[in-house]
Order: structure tokens, then sequence, then C-alpha cells
């Protein structure tokens, strides 16, 4: 894929996502102050930090984006998973202090002078489930096509959204059906949404920090490619490494001993052009050549 299309949608559908989260931590905010609901109060701070989160992933995208310079010969592919470690850093500590504003309320023990919520918190609600989760969609989507794990951490920042807001409908609806206590309750249900969301982000983040092999799934079509060229006898070894959104591959080939080295030289390189040519994902491959007897 192209680099220009990998930024092109990416920019895109970032800025789709600010305008939406912006219209929409507005719009709650405003119905959680006008409804005097906590869970939707909560759930428009959650909307905002999206702003914030996505401005992350466009900086974290352009910047590893960049081409291969003298100081960063590979490329700068991992700076996108720093972009989303930072993402879920700010994801965690957004649902901590929901979590600890709730914990305060419940702790006070005052549920006589709670509010209950008007009808408008908890249509900002049902508007909020509705729009969030068309947005997970339309970013995971995007996202799995171009392989970006910072877009694909925004789409989970979408879905974290759209459950707290379902978590916040039923806090508003049990309120309003007599029970004020658990429009607060629903604040503290969030906040757990919220940091399974950041630890999902966090950990496919330092998963691909750390050169983590493909799966056995990929590791196997790349032995199948490798033997189906004319000249291979077998796979004598197979290592693979996740570099950002990228996979290198150092794979040793048997072949015979009694082939001249250019027809050696010549087997390495037709099993490189196959790997790279079928597997886009791949951005280096080293083939060693083994003689057999």
């Amino acid at each position: 894929m192209e680099k220009t299309d990998f930024e092109r949608t990416a920019m895109r559908v970032s800025f789709v996502s600010i305008a939406i989260n912006i219209i929409l931590s507005v719009f709650k905010l405003v119905a959680g102050i006008a409804a005097h609901s906590a869970a939707m109060i909560s759930d428009a701070v959650h909307s905002a930090s999206d702003v914030f989160s996505t401005i992350v992933v466009i900086i974290g995208i352009k910047i590893s984006s960049k081409a291969s310079d003298k100081n960063h010969p590979y490329g700068h592919e991992r700076l996108e998973c720093v972009a989303a470690i930072v993402l879920s850093t700010i994801l965690a500590v957004t649902g901590l202090g929901i979590g600890y504003t709730a914990v305060t309320k419940m702790a006070s023990g005052n549920f006589d002078a709670l509010v209950v919520p008007g009808m408008l918190a908890l249509v900002a609600a049902i508007f909020s489930i509705a729009m969030k989760e068309g947005m997970y969609w339309y970013t995971w989507l995007n996202a799995k096509r171009i392989d970006s794990s910072a877009l694909m951490a925004d789409a989970w920042h979408h879905r974290s959204d759209a459950l707290s807001s379902v978590g916040a409908l039923v806090g508003i609806g049990g309120a309003m059906l007599g029970y004020p206590i658990l429009d607060t309750v629903a604040s503290f249900v969030i906040c757990f949404f919220i940091e399974k969301a950041a630890y999902d982000i966090f950990r496919d983040a330092v998963d691909k920090m750390v050169d983590k092999a493909c799966d056995d799934e990929m590791e196997d079509a790349l032995k199948k490619c490798a033997l189906s060229q004319e000249g291979v006898l077998g796979v004598d070894l197979l290592r693979t490494r996740v570099f950002g959104n990228k996979i290198y591959v150092d794979i040793e080939i048997s072949a015979d001993a009694n082939e001249s080295l250019k027809e050696a030289h010549s087997i390495a390189e037709k099993v490189h052009e196959s790997i790279e040519e079928n597997f886009t994902k791949v951005k280096h491959i080293m083939v060693h050549v083994n003689p057999i007897e």
C-alpha cells in the first residue's frame, strides 16, 4: 500500500472522528448539566478525551509515515505504537478520574440529595450509543484496511465510549424509575469499560514494540510460499518480528550443494521476491541458503 494512501485514509478518519467527538461532547455536557446527570457529564468527559487521543493518533501516524533516513534506516513505524501507548495512558487516566468521582459520591452516603436526571440525558445517551458505535465500525474497518495500530486503538476508544453510554443509559433510566444512586453507579461502571479499553490498546502496542513474532498461521503461509519456489529443498529456520504495522522476516532455506553460487543466489532471489509480492506487510526479508548433499 502506498504511504500516501495510508496517510490519506488515516487523516480522513481522524478528522471525521474529531468532528463527531466535539459535537457529541458538547451535546452530552449540555444535556448532563441541564438534566442533572452525573453519568452523562462523565460520558461527555470521555468523549472530550477522544478528541485529544485522536490528535495523538494524527501526530503518531504523520511521524511513523516518514521515509527512512540516516538515523532511522529501518523507518519510523514504531512511532505509531508510541502514539497508541500515549493514547492508552490518556484513556486510563480519564477512566480513573471518572471512577474516583463516582466512588467519592457513593462514599458520602447522601443518596437522598441526588437529583433525578431529566429526559434530555436519556435522549443524549441513546444518541451517543448510535453515533459512537457507528464511528467504531467506520474507524475499525479503515484501520484493518490500512493496518494501523494507532487507528485501531482509536476505534476501540469509540467502542469504549459507546459502552460507557450504555452504562449511562442504564443509570439514567434507573434513576428516573426511582433509584437516583444508579446514575452515580453507572459512572463507576463506565470507569471499568474505559480501563479495559486502555489495557487492550497498551498491550497490543507493546507487543508491536518488542519484536513479537507473527502468529503460526502467518509463519506457515511464509514457509509454504518459500517451499513452492523451484530449487528450495526445505526451510531450516524462520524468524519473524512485527515492527509497527510491518513484518521483518529472516529465513534459511536448503538448496542442492552442487548448485553454483549464481544458481543459489537466483533461488534466494525467487524466495525473496515471492514473499514480498504475496505478503504486502513484509517490509524486509533476509534469505540465507544452506547447502544440502
